[in-house]
Order: C-alpha cells, then structure tokens, then sequence
C-alpha cells in the first residue's frame, strides 16, 4: 500500500520529502487510530505489565493480536520488551516516553469522548430515526 501511495503522490506532483511525511503520517495515525493500540497503551500506562497480565486487561484481544500489537508499538518505540533471565522467563513490556506522550493523548480524548457522550448519543438516535 505504502508504494502505491508514494507512487500516487508522486504522480500528483508532490515533493518527495512531503511523501514521506504523509506516509508517514499515515501510518502512525493507523497505528494509534486502532482500537487495541489504545487499549493496549490505556492498560501499560501505569507501569510494566507481563503479557499475561496485559492480555487479561484488555478484554477481547486474542493472544495473536496481542503479540502483533505489542510488535509494532515496540518497533514505533512506542513500548518496550524486557526479558528477565529467569526459570520460568519473564517477559515485561513498559511505555516509553514516546508512549507516555501518547498515553496522555489518549486520556484527552477518553475525556473528551466522556464530556460528550450524551450528545453524540442523541445525534445518533436522531439519525436512526430518520432513517
């Protein structure tokens, strides 16, 4: 998708140096946009958690989904993974600081979701009944 989009953009005559921000861009609003990076983040916001206990923190997510989310945060340098040299290993994954910025991001828009609720359910209502 990515060589598709450089080659649109490209072809639209935009500089090469703004493609790579839009890509750019785009990709890291995909991955912050999905809803399990934004649980996945809301849950390690308080310190270090073991995948276990993550993995029952955020309802839903399967195990696979998990591991691939907590991939791409790790490779964004949005979380880090730690590996204890123990019997049986250990295995902690912590925001960053990049995903203690994010985190903080996050519970502004939580917030704001929360302020106003109510009227975007009334609009929805509205918009049902209209049909």
């Amino acid at each position: 998708m990515n060589a598709d989009l450089r080659t649109e953009l490209v072809e639209r005559g935009i500089a090469p140096d703004c493609v790579e921000t839009i890509v750019v861009v785009r990709e890291v609003l995909a991955r912050v946009g999905d809803k399990w990076t934004m649980l996945i983040v809301s849950a390690l916001k308080d310190g270090p958690m073991r995948f276990t206990a993550l993995h029952g923190q955020v309802t839903g997510i399967s195990q696979r989904m998990l591991g691939h989310t907590l991939g791409a945060l790790t490779r964004d340098g949005l979380a880090t993974r730690t590996a204890y040299p123990e019997v049986p290993p250990r295995v902690e994954y912590e925001l960053t600081d990049l995903g203690r910025s994010l985190a903080s991001a996050v519970d502004h828009l939580v917030g704001w979701v929360t302020q106003h609720q109510d009227e975007i359910m009334d609009n929805r209502v509205r918009s049902d009944a209209l049909g």
